[in-house]
């Protein structure tokens, strides 16, 4: 029995070779849509591991943000530089185009220089894990005690900022003292080295000579609330909107890979960084690593803006609100 005459049978085969041209006509088209909404053709990323950015080691492991780009044919490098200084510098050159973890210092500070930047999203918070370390068997307390003492650590920083504050509470300014400005290994290596009474020290670098028996002068706990964020360019969001999006996809992915792989995380932390598995178990719980940007965080960014004004590490005010994109 027939169910089709000829006649039929080559219309069918028409009308579904039509559907099918037109379904590869509208993703074609839906593609060059896509790929009118961006401009970058390759995207940096800075990797910084230190204090304890846990999301910065799973994602280089795992190689998640460049499963998000492939979608757009993007090629992914990361960028070496640690310092916030450094790190804005490269932004405003477009060498980097996304800081995946800096200091809300360094970004009020580049906008008080001019720089557009723009906060994405927070990367994370924590003031027990920022720290001022001395020598074994020192205790420096009092304003006398630390008056024209040797300090190294990174300048313009949250760690530099916890220094200005904890002078300020004994009495003091940074030209009572002898500050060195050093990254953080180097500021470890000369307490280590006795060519400096004290350093600014954070997460494994401060976790290890506390062990060793150095002595804890302070943490930024009451004195600052050390905010770290994610930022990139006013330029870059208006012609990469996109890619921010999906930038922000792939951390929501990080976050999520993290909880739902505790121990293997853990373990590739504590390989990255050369840490004792227990001891990455202990610092993780110290910092937090959720997104969200919240009223907290806005008068924490506000409290630091009016610390560097005061202290004279920005000459210029700035709006706190102009540091957010508006979505």
């Amino acid at each position: 029995m027939k169910i089709f005459s000829k006649n039929t049978f080559k219309i069918l085969t028409i009308v579904i070779f039509s559907l099918l041209l037109l379904n590869a006509c509208e993703n074609s088209s839906s593609k060059e849509n896509v790929d009118k909404n961006f401009t970058a053709k390759q995207i940096t990323i800075t990797y910084v591991k230190a204090p304890l950015n846990t999301p910065s080691i799973i994602e280089k492991e795992k190689a998640i943000f460049q499963k998000h780009f492939d979608k757009y044919n993007i090629k992914l490098s990361y960028s070496q530089l640690t310092t916030g200084p450094e790190q804005t510098q490269a932004l405003a050159s477009k060498d980097i185009q996304f800081l995946y973890a800096v200091g809300s210092t360094s970004v009020i500070l580049a906008k008080a220089n001019g720089l557009d930047i723009k906060i994405v999203n927070k990367y994370s918070k924590s003031s027990k894990t920022f720290t001022i370390l001395s020598q074994k068997g020192t205790q420096f307390k009092t304003a006398d005690d630390i008056k024209g003492k040797k300090i190294a650590g990174p300048k313009g920083t949250i760690l530099h900022e916890l220094l200005l504050a904890y002078l300020n509470s004994l009495g003091l300014k940074e030209n009572d003292v002898e500050f060195i400005s050093m990254g953080i290994p180097q500021a470890q290596a000369a307490l280590a080295g006795k060519s400096v009474d004290m350093a600014l020290l954070a997460g494994p670098s401060a976790y290890s000579l506390i062990q060793d028996g150095y002595n804890v002068v302070t943490t930024a706990d009451g004195l600052i609330e050390p905010l770290i964020v994610v930022a990139t360019t006013k330029e870059f969001y208006d012609e990469n909107k996109i890619l921010v999006d999906e930038f922000i996809n792939a951390q929501k992915e990080i976050l999520d890979y993290i909880d739902k792989n505790y121990e293997e995380s853990m373990n590739i932390v504590a390989e990255e960084t050369n840490l004792d598995i227990n001891a990455v178990k202990q610092m993780y719980p110290l910092y937090d690593f959720n997104i969200s940007i919240n009223n907290d965080d806005i008068r924490s960014l506000e409290k630091t803006k009016q610390f560097m004004l005061d202290n004279k590490m920005i000459d210029t005010d700035i709006k706190i609100e102009d540091l957010f994109i508006k979505y």
